[in-house]
């Protein structure tokens, strides 16, 4: 706990960068929270996941993304059922203006070692946030990288371990 609180209060002020998987879950869950866990892309993830979520993203003054994250984020949507589309989608507009969205052109992001390993979204992730933010992801390959060359990570299992 100690290890997140100190990671939490470091990077309050600069930012957390929020991956594809939980942006998700907080887009989803700020149109319905109930539709989370019927959601075949958030079934793995609990209304309390998203309540986690939004006490996480108050903490911090910002929070990140990417145009990639976004578009993946967009594209997993799009498999919700077409009768909620238009007003989940009216949701998610209004959300995205509390984002900071942070770009790197592909063809820097391609050019990286590890573009082969972990392709365009999270090379770009890896790109960005070195010394900058903190990444939130339950991505475990990702956190493992990142954690492997220096980036603070935390996974979002370990926070729901703890019963935030």
């Amino acid at each position: 706990m100690d290890y997140f609180e100190e990671l939490l209060h470091r990077y309050q002020s600069r930012g957390l960068l929020i991956d594809t998987n939980l942006l998700l879950v907080y887009f989803v869950g700020s149109y319905d929270p109930y539709r989370i866990p019927k959601f075949k892309r958030t079934i793995a993830f609990t209304v309390e996941d998203f309540y986690t979520l939004l006490t996480v993203f108050k903490f911090f003054t910002k929070v990140i993304t990417t145009p990639n994250i976004l578009t993946e984020v967009s594209n997993l949507s799009n498999q919700l059922p077409e009768d909620i589309k238009p007003l989940y989608y009216s949701e998610f507009a209004k959300h995205t203006v509390s984002l900071e969205e942070n770009y790197i052109a592909s063809i820097n992001i391609s050019s990286l070692e590890h573009f082969k390993k972990f392709g365009l979204t999270d090379s770009g992730i890896i790109d960005l946030v070195k010394d900058k933010y903190l990444v939130l992801t339950d991505d475990l390959p990702l956190t493992s990288y990142l954690q492997n060359v220096g980036i603070d990570t935390i996974n979002f299992n370990h926070i729901r371990a703890l019963n935030w």
